[in-house]
């Protein structure tokens, strides 16, 4: 095969002219039109305390979390689900556009579809937009977290079925029910998987007089935390400080007790639900008892949730597949037809 085809067939001269952000307070991920999902790392940057120089982003800056030294700060530039440093945030997203464009010959400003929470503010949704134009994008297009969710699984958006999503990502939870292109009735509420690493920092620091850092209750939530009781409970050797001696010193923590440390924080996601659901008009409501809620996120992931959430609703809660992809595959899709979602996109 000749050079020349080669080169097309591989993608490689297709220009970079559509692609897909969900800018999220864990990760971001990053989609191009006619390839998916070709970029998934943590939404941290590295930078020089002193001269603000980045050092590193993404999941070589998470790894310094907690690790650097006086002169480095590891920095989350979003938080609860909002941009908390519209220049960092600017760096990160700028760092993670380029890393999509260096695979391909032809340089075109991008336009971008980003997802961003239900509930954002005027000055939020500037800084969202400022961050990706001086990243490189041509055009930017906002579209809510859990309509691109619901889009991302298949959801019949267009049509007046009503269609509920939770999207439970590391800031907030966002909960819509959708039809005919419009969220007709949300909730958004800032608890998601940022404040479950809390309760799980202070469980320990409580009970066992042991610091940690958030990446380690992290590897906690996601290796023995779990919503509801199972036939497999498990325990896990935890690593940390003793505030006491301040020696190194390690404990068995047991699934048990942090599934109980995390229960106010479900209680408040499980709280949320309820209020979507109370303000659904009637009709939308007897489609949801009919096709359930879908739920999408990394909260998504936590063992049990589903079931805690379907004992205390009574309605069937379904999980996608991949839940952590679903919104920057819905912003995908929205590239895909944009003329057909535009009604979505918000101004």
């Amino acid at each position: 095969m000749p050079p020349i085809a080669s080169w097309f067939r591989s993608k490689r001269l297709v220009p970079t002219s559509d692609i897909g952000v969900d800018l999220g307070t864990a990760n971001t991920l990053v989609c191009v039109k006619g390839d998916g999902v070709v970029l998934s790392e943590p939404s941290v940057v590295a930078v020089e305390r002193s001269t603000r120089e980045v050092m590193s982003v993404g999941l070589d800056a998470k790894r310094m979390l907690g690790r650097t030294p006086d002169r480095i700060q590891a920095v989350r530039p979003l938080r609860d689900g909002v941009i908390a440093d519209v220049d960092i945030t600017e760096v990160m997203l700028r760092h993670f556009l380029r890393q999509v464009m260096a695979k391909r010959i032809f340089r075109v400003r991008p336009r971008v579809v980003v997802g961003v929470p239900s509930g954002i503010t005027e000055l939020e949704k500037r800084a969202v937009r400022s961050a990706a134009l001086a990243a490189g994008a041509n055009e930017v297009h906002m579209v809510a977290e859990p309509m691109a969710a619901a889009i991302g699984v298949g959801l019949p958006v267009e049509t007046p079925r009503g269609n509920m999503v939770i999207d439970i990502g590391g800031g907030t939870t966002e909960i819509a029910v959708i039809a005919l292109y419009g969220i007709v009735a949300d909730t958004s509420i800032r608890v998601g998987g940022d404040e479950l690493d809390k309760a799980i920092v202070s469980h320990v620091r409580k009970n066992y007089n042991l610091l940690i850092g958030e990446p380690t209750a992290e590897t906690i939530k996601m290796q023995i935390g779990s919503a509801t009781p199972s036939d497999d409970e498990r325990d896990m050797e935890v690593k940390g400080r003793d505030l006491v001696s301040g020696i190194p010193k390690m404990v068995v923590i047991r699934s048990e007790e942090v599934r109980e440390c995390i229960q106010e924080a479900l209680s408040s996601i499980i709280d949320a639900v309820r209020s979507a659901l109370e303000i659904t008009p009637p009709e939308l409501a007897s489609d949801i008892v009919d096709y359930g809620i879908v739920m999408t996120g990394g909260g998504a992931l936590i063992r049990g949730l589903d079931k805690l959430i379907a004992l205390e609703t009574a309605l069937p809660i379904h999980v996608d597949e991949d839940p952590m992809t679903c919104v920057v595959r819905g912003a995908g899709c929205i590239l895909e037809d944009v003329a057909k979602y535009r009604p979505v996109l918000i101004s």
